[in-house]
């Protein structure tokens, strides 16, 4: 939800950007056609557009702001990790396993 409500948000405020200065009814396809959609058809698809377009760029900054501790650290507990996880070290007490 970290990344889908501030899309959400940031969407909302594009979509009302964008068609301030953007009629749906002048818009054409890539044949060059007018588009035969109505203007809600043409907000609706527009708006989610924008929200997949911010949900990917929220995914991957946060993706991207993990720390090397973050992505290298096993999730389960000590006794049931495979010898493939990482063991568990504490700041402070060399050789703590």
């Amino acid at each position: 939800m970290w990344i889908a409500w501030p899309a959400f948000l940031v969407a909302g405020v594009v979509e009302m950007v964008v068609f301030a200065f953007v009629d749906p009814q002048q818009l054409h396809g890539l044949s060059g056609e007018p588009l035969e959609l109505s203007r809600p058809a043409v907000y609706t698809m527009a708006f989610f557009a924008f929200w997949i377009a911010t949900m990917a760029s929220s995914a991957l900054t946060t993706l991207l702001a993990r720390s090397p501790f973050e992505v290298n650290r096993c999730p389960l507990p000590i006794d049931a990790r495979p010898s493939s996880c990482a063991p568990v070290r504490t700041p402070g007490r060399p050789g703590n396993v």
